[in-house]
């Protein structure tokens, strides 16, 4: 298993050129990309390149995908095979009634055909907004993979854990969506307030040896992404993650 390095992870630690030599040395293998890295996705191939690296997935906004054909054109320059829609703007996801989120939903079952169709996977990343009950008791996460059930999942595990869920009954229950997971852990309470609560793996409060076994037989899992929304060194993070999951690999 070749774990993969989600690039938001450095946003705040320019220049990407000395990060990607970095987690290279490391031995990360794997790069996963974001919406705010692609202005110049031909230089961001060669540093790929240039440093042993390859992109096999990334995060594209909503507004990015839906001028689908700049989107493929990254992709293709990047060598991605899958494209996932990370998130959608504040304002769009609070307070909402159900239709919004059947509407988005539908939306993203379009992109998914429309990348498919030129040979591209396509889903959804979460975060823990889409766990939150709508009035009649549903879910926007059940929504969006019922609405859209030819797209694929990429389970943000942590994520999970903070919208109140256990992702064990998940994958579970949709394992056979889930083809990407973030690995990801969170702080005990109170602590790492600097960093936003978030921890480095396997230093958390997350069951990462558990979850790493149940991801395997439960899911169809082929990237597992070491992500940190917030680090305050991104050398410490992707050293000391990568250690903890060579140890339960």
């Amino acid at each position: 298993m070749d774990f993969s390095f989600q690039l938001y992870s450095a946003r705040n630690f320019p220049p990407l050129d000395d990060v990607l030599g970095r987690v290279a040395r490391l031995g990360y293998r794997q790069v996963e990309g974001f919406g705010g890295l692609y202005a110049d996705a031909a230089g961001l191939s060669a540093s790929l390149k240039k440093h042993g690296l390859t992109m096999p997935t990334g995060h594209f906004g909503l507004a990015q995908l839906k001028d689908t054909d700049s989107a493929l054109k990254i992709a293709e320059t990047l060598g991605m095979r899958f494209l996932y829609c990370p998130a959608i703007p504040r304002e769009e996801r609070e307070n909402q009634p159900e239709s919004k989120w059947v509407e988005l939903g539908e939306t993203l079952a379009g992109l998914g055909e429309a990348f498919r169709k030129r040979g591209f996977g396509f889903g959804w990343h979460n975060h823990d907004f889409e766990f939150r009950p709508l009035p009649d008791g549903r879910l926007p996460m059940d929504i969006i993979l019922d609405t859209a059930p030819n797209n694929d999942w990429e389970m943000d595990v942590a994520w999970v854990v903070k919208g109140g869920q256990d992702p064990n009954e998940w994958i579970r229950k949709r394992g056979a969506r889930i083809n990407a997971v973030h690995v990801k852990d969170i702080a005990p309470a109170g602590e790492n307030v600097g960093e936003d609560g978030w921890a480095d793996v396997g230093h958390g409060t997350m069951d990462w040896q558990a979850l790493s076994t149940a991801i395997k037989a439960g899911t169809n899992a082929g990237y597992w992404v070491m992500e940190h929304d917030n680090p305050s060194d991104v050398d410490r993070f992707a050293s000391r993650s990568l250690a903890s999951v060579k140890a339960w690999k």
